[in-house]
């Protein structure tokens, strides 16, 4: 694959991933800080609650920000400043600032970087050509799993060291995010123009739909793991398994596609998302739960590809670091409705929702079936 010898990809990649990497320490770093400085651990968590308030928020207007002023150029800019937020946090912490203080400086780093990633994904279209786009979207989800995973892992080692550790280092990751943004683009499209063009919303809420419902589906299942497993009358440690089960099916599923090298049919991966959460709803033992799970991890990956691809066809180049992180924010929306339901719903009923979910997404692309599918496939 000449993906494989893109050096530009791997520099984006790398530059991605320590964007990212932040986003999965902060919940147990900022638990970890808040624990020892004022004793409550759920403080901690009302921090993150406020974290991911603020990158909603903010993750539009940070986003329109790029394309005005460049993704690569607001990216070097806006990175530091979201380290500068996090040296304060950690250092009025460390201090004993009091509740209030801690719950408003985690404010103003989530409002820059809820746009971060947005810029980003705009710049892989300059990075890597159309041909080489659907297994670059699936390489990086691949390795967003390991990036999941060694977030937590990271903070637990660096504890140990001091509770302000983890949000120090969140900070210096975020620095050297800065210095791996992609500065020369490998292409430059000719039909570039000066205007701001609309964004066709109605074109793109499908695939907006699609994202929504990764989000709704996986968070009802890793939130949910523990009812779920104890409904089979297992110890708490089995959740253990359904989680390298679904990790494993996740990068699994984007190895394939990446394989591959074509877009596919989206409404392939949604109707795998309702079998599989039809078979978690339904409780058929351990071979129903892990079975359920292993085809939704498998459908995961393939359906945020496809979604993220067909996106970029919609969206105009002046306005894809706005259009993308939009699409980051209704998946992250999907998210926080999933735990949500988990808390409020039984729990038998909560992947249902990620069902339904999927069935109108499918209804919106056999609506719009030539709207859907036309992005070009991979023949080298």
């Amino acid at each position: 694959m000449t993906l494989l010898r893109n050096s530009g990809y791997w520099r984006w990649s790398a530059g991605v991933q320590l964007n990212r990497l932040p986003a999965t320490m902060a919940p147990l770093a900022f638990t970890v800080l808040t624990t020892a400085t004022t004793g409550s651990y759920r403080l901690g968590g009302v921090m993150m609650a406020v974290f991911v308030a603020a990158e909603m928020a903010g993750a539009v207007p940070t986003g329109r920000l790029l394309d005005r002023v460049g993704p690569a150029r607001g990216l070097v800019v806006l990175l530091p400043l979201v380290a500068a937020g996090l040296f304060l946090l950690a250092a009025v912490a460390s201090a004993g600032a009091p509740d209030w203080a801690l719950l408003g400086l985690a404010i103003p780093p989530g409002l820059v970087a809820g746009g971060l990633n947005g810029g980003f994904r705009t710049l892989l279209a300059a990075t890597v050509t159309d041909e080489e786009l659907p297994r670059a979207v699936s390489v990086d989800a691949m390795i967003l799993e390991g990036v999941i995973v060694g977030g937590p892992l990271l903070v637990a080692l660096l504890a140990t060291s001091g509770p302000a550790v983890p949000v120090l280092a969140m900070a210096v990751v975020a620095l050297l995010a800065a210095l791996l943004v992609p500065r020369r683009a490998v292409r430059v499209d000719p039909q570039r123009t000066v205007e701001r063009q609309a964004i066709p919303v109605a074109a793109c809420v499908p695939w907006l739909a699609g994202l929504f419902t990764v989000g709704l589906l996986l968070s009802t299942i890793e939130v949910g793991l523990l009812p779920l497993v104890q409904r089979l009358g297992a110890p708490d440690s089995a959740t253990a398994i359904v989680i390298v089960v679904l990790c494993g099916a996740s990068v699994g599923g984007s190895a394939l596609y990446a394989a591959r090298g074509k877009v596919g049919d989206p409404r392939l991966f949604l109707a795998g998302f309702v079998l599989g959460g039809i078979v978690v709803s339904a409780g058929f033992g351990w071979a129903g739960l892990l079975g359920g799970v292993a085809l939704v991890g498998l459908c995961t990956g393939p359906m945020m590809a496809v979604s993220s691809v067909n996106l970029q066809q919609l969206l105009p180049e002046r306005r894809r670091s706005e259009g993308f992180s939009l699409a980051f924010t209704v998946q992250a929306s999907g998210f926080g409705l999933g735990s949500l339901a988990i808390g409020v719903l039984p729990v038998w009923l909560c992947p249902l929702l990620g069902v339904l979910a999927a069935l109108v997404s499918c209804a919106m692309l056999v609506a719009h079936p030539r709207r859907a599918i036309g992005t070009p496939s991979v023949t080298s």
